[in-house]
């Protein structure tokens, strides 16, 4: 019988054996490339544009907040598909519409609270 490790083997050699060839790629990708190095060179990029102040920059919490909402709203908008499904199953319309409605409900309750502290404003 064989040695319960045993099956592992192989997957530590394969996590291995992939771990060389990206080592090898990265070694050979140094080894290989051009290396002059300029003061314009190393001067930080920002889209073709010189640099021109500090490093920090003010940015609004609000764009984030936005893209916040739409990350939850579309991820929440993925679990209607499953429940889309189950819902047609025979046997199981009423508990599914029902937890439709609270997941609705909680949704509601999220983008009411959002409203209501002015986080959906732009100005």
């Amino acid at each position: 019988m064989h040695n319960y490790f045993d099956t592992y083997v192989v997957v530590v050699v394969l996590l291995l054996a992939g771990a060389g060839i990206v080592a090898g790629a990265l070694a050979a990708n140094r080894m290989l490339r051009p290396h002059r190095p300029t003061a314009e060179k190393l001067t930080t990029y920002e889209c073709g544009v010189d640099p021109v102040g500090e490093g920090w920059a003010h940015s609004y919490v609000r764009y984030y907040v936005f893209a916040y909402l739409y990350v939850v709203f579309a991820v929440d908008a993925v679990f209607l598909f499953p429940w889309a499904t189950v819902f047609s199953a025979p046997g199981y319309g009423a508990t599914t519409l029902g937890e439709m409605f609270v997941f609705l409900a909680f949704l509601a309750t999220g983008l009411a609270y959002a409203g209501k502290k002015g986080v959906l404003s732009w100005v």
